[in-house]
């Protein structure tokens, strides 16, 4: 009978032992406070619910804490679990092409050809990037790590995976959650710089109507763009090749199929498979250290540099165009990659002082530019750096 018992109770310590009231930290606790928050930012404000909600409930998966060293093999970093090998195509730079392949699918480039001078903006909201650069160097992270959370800056979080995948794989979960966390704060980030930066009758400029594209146009640029862009930065290809590849699907009238399965059902798997992987990469025992704060706070400064560049870039510009000519500068925000929500955020400004005055159509230019436009910036730095 005792050594029942003495088995007994020997059994209820060890299933003690492995469960997650005895395991469990205050870096646990924080990371989980997060996931909760944002799963709330996902449904109550409606912040990017694609995103958050994978994200989110990645990181109270990836932080459940569990016995290390007892080789459950449920852990993101531990050999042989299935979100190990499922997190296996974002250290391995898969999905982001992928992710690619879907928004080529579904971008309209028109507006974009119909105005081609628009495409400077989205390469001046690059400065985003570059500017985190410096920043990250000076708090003594080394080129590699420096060049992958300066990405950030571009509002892109598969291209932020794809270049740190490459650089510095140990920095991919803190670098891609806080892409994706900026994306998904544009409408809260960007608005108040947009005001700070113009005056009133600047943000009451209004654009002359896109021109009428032509199917052959839609045809031609993703094949002109490919070549045009690859043969610059051929690093980017992997990234760029997928996206006019995704475009001609789309534009060719021929391949409706195809497009459609990858604008919806490949992008859509995808998007689950990278949002969940990225949250659960952030488990409290290897992800939070001193230099996923820093990276989160340089997430922050890359952003709110491209969006001054984006606006201050067109104040720049119509000081050398003629009235009616003139670009409404609350479109300069648009530069960023964060499709389409940062050109949204360009009409909802406007809109809020004349209510008129529609820039969806005229952001979006920009807007699908500043995704060329960071997926060509992370070829030239993986050149660098590589």
């Amino acid at each position: 009978m005792k050594e029942a018992l003495e088995f007994v109770s020997h059994g209820f310590q060890q299933f003690l032992t492995y469960t997650a009231f005895l395991n469990i930290t205050w870096g646990h606790i924080i990371m989980l406070a997060i996931g909760i928050i944002f799963i709330y930012l996902a449904i109550a404000k409606e912040y990017e619910p694609m995103l958050l909600i994978p994200i989110g409930f990645g990181i109270l998966v990836g932080n459940v804490p569990f016995l290390q060293g007892a080789n459950l093999q449920i852990g993101i970093y531990e050999s042989g679990s299935v979100l190990n090998y499922l997190y296996f195509g974002v250290i391995k730079g898969i999905y982001p092409p992928l992710i690619f392949l879907g928004i080529g699918a579904m971008t309209d480039f028109s507006t974009l050809l119909s105005n081609p001078r628009l495409i400077l903006i989205g390469a001046a909201a690059q400065i985003g990037i570059f500017g985190a650069y410096i920043f990250a160097l000076a708090l003594g992270f080394d080129l590699a790590e420096a060049a992958s959370i300066g990405i950030i800056g571009g509002a892109d979080g598969p291209t932020a995976i794809f270049l740190s995948s490459k650089l510095a794989p140990h920095l991919v979960g803190a670098i891609a959650v806080s892409a994706y966390s900026y994306m998904a704060l544009v409408p809260v980030i960007q608005p108040p710089i947009m005001r700070l930066l113009t005056n009133d009758k600047e943000r009451r400029i209004k654009m002359k109507p896109p021109r009428a594209v032509s199917k052959l146009e839609k045809i031609l640029f993703p094949i002109i763009g490919l070549l045009l862009t690859t043969f610059i930065t051929p690093s980017a290809l992997p990234l760029l090749g997928m996206l006019f590849f995704g475009n001609i699907l789309k534009e060719s009238g021929v391949t409706k199929r195809l497009s459609d399965t990858a604008s919806k059902p490949l992008i859509d798997i995808v998007t689950i498979l990278i949002g969940l992987t990225v949250g659960a990469s952030t488990q409290a025992t290897t992800f939070l250290t001193p230099k996923s704060i820093g990276i989160f706070t340089l997430g922050a400064v890359s952003f709110t540099i491209a969006t001054f560049g984006g606006v201050l870039f067109v104040k720049l510009i119509n000081l050398f165009l003629r009235e009616g000519s003139k670009i409404n500068p609350l479109i300069g925000n648009a530069g960023v990659s964060a499709v389409p929500d940062s050109a949204r955020v360009s009409q909802m400004v406007g809109l809020s002082y004349d209510p008129k005055n529609h820039l969806l159509m005229h952001a979006m230019a920009p807007n699908v530019a500043g995704v060329i436009g960071s997926a060509v910036a992370a070829g030239i730095l993986l050149s660098f750096f590589m």
